[in-house]
């Protein structure tokens, strides 16, 4: 690690802490030539495998893209995407592979989105799950309910 002050390569940490709920550790560190101290904060990178076969980093900014189209036109806020890409990382993460399939994270979209708004949840599945007929609304709106009415009186699904 450079100092940011006087650019030499190499630095000595100081101290070490977790940081954003065990995603991130904090390191405190002191450059041997100069003395001045900085902080770091370092984290795993998380690999989405696409399709395709090309890996790029996790991107909350592109799960709340993608659920914000299939939010279009109904009451959700921004705080309540956040909240849903954090969900969908975290699970993402709890997986503790460093590199996780695309269809992972849809999966992991799914259950956070049919809590948050059935019909964002439809619109997000119908894609996603390749929609290609009325029969296969009529199963999901089955399964929402279903889903419900399990949750309605404290039985998981899941």
């Amino acid at each position: 690690m450079h100092c940011p002050y006087c650019r030499h390569p190499d630095s000595r940490v100081v101290d070490s802490r977790e940081a954003e709920e065990g995603s991130a550790i904090r390191r405190r560190r002191a450059c041997p030539k100069c003395g001045r101290r900085f902080t770091t904060v370092e984290t795993a990178i998380l690999s989405v495998v696409k399709r395709s076969g090309v890996t790029e980093p996790f991107s909350r900014e592109k799960v709340i893209r993608g659920v914000r189209r299939a939010c279009q036109g109904r009451e959700v806020d921004d705080d309540a995407l956040n909240l849903l890409a954090q969900q969908v990382e975290d699970a993402v993460r709890a997986k503790g592979s460093p590199e996780v399939p695309s269809h992972e994270v849809g999966l992991a979209i799914l259950g956070p989105l049919r809590d948050l708004d059935e019909v964002a949840y439809l619109r997000f599945a119908s894609v996603y799950r390749s929609f290609s007929s009325a029969e296969d609304f009529e199963q999901e709106i089955a399964d929402l309910r279903r889903h419900r009415a399990e949750h309605a009186v404290g039985v998981s699904a899941d």
